[in-house]
């Protein structure tokens, strides 16, 4: 749980960049790869991460100037990297300047209940983690390179003088 909006940047602008990293190595054939023939594409993920911080922090009172999930899904990888980029951008602009730390444990309705302020920044979080996870499978089924986010991926052991993990 944060208690300071400072914490929360600091954990805010390393989670987006490293989502950024994701986002960044799709490609416009990419978009459509699928689990399962009625799943999620990639694409539609990689833009549900960005509607979904929209309408949260939009739900909570502080909406920003960033696509929706209504907005239609771009055919382009780097339309839709960039639509991320501005996004985080507009989160980490609004948060403080609508919040206080001191406020993180004021609660506010969103979703049909009630969260408190410090709970919604790290859903904000969470959330885009989680669905990047599913990206990222996604990503190897489609034949992407997948750029390591916590620690080197497949491709990048080599950096370190090491064999691949297998």
């Amino acid at each position: 749980m944060f208690h300071s909006i400072s914490d929360f940047l600091t954990a805010w602008k390393m989670e987006s960049e490293a989502t950024q990293k994701v986002f960044r190595a799709l490609t416009d054939e990419s978009l459509a790869q699928r689990v399962t023939p009625e799943g999620r594409t990639l694409g539609f993920i990689a833009w549900h991460i960005i509607g979904s911080i929209t309408y949260t922090v939009g739900e909570v009172g502080i909406p920003i100037a960033a696509a929706s999930e209504k907005d239609p899904l771009p055919a382009s990888a780097s339309a839709i990297a960039d639509a991320f980029d501005t996004c985080a951008q507009a989160v980490a602009a609004v948060v403080p300047a609508n919040w206080t730390d001191a406020q993180l444990g004021d609660f506010v309705p969103i979703y049909g209940v009630s969260w408190t302020k410090a709970f919604v920044l790290v859903s904000l979080l969470q959330h885009s983690c989680h669905h990047r996870g599913q990206m990222t499978v996604l990503m190897r089924q489609a034949g992407l390179k997948v750029p390591g986010v916590y620690g080197p991926a497949k491709e990048e052991w080599a950096i370190y003088g090491m064999d691949p993990q297998p």
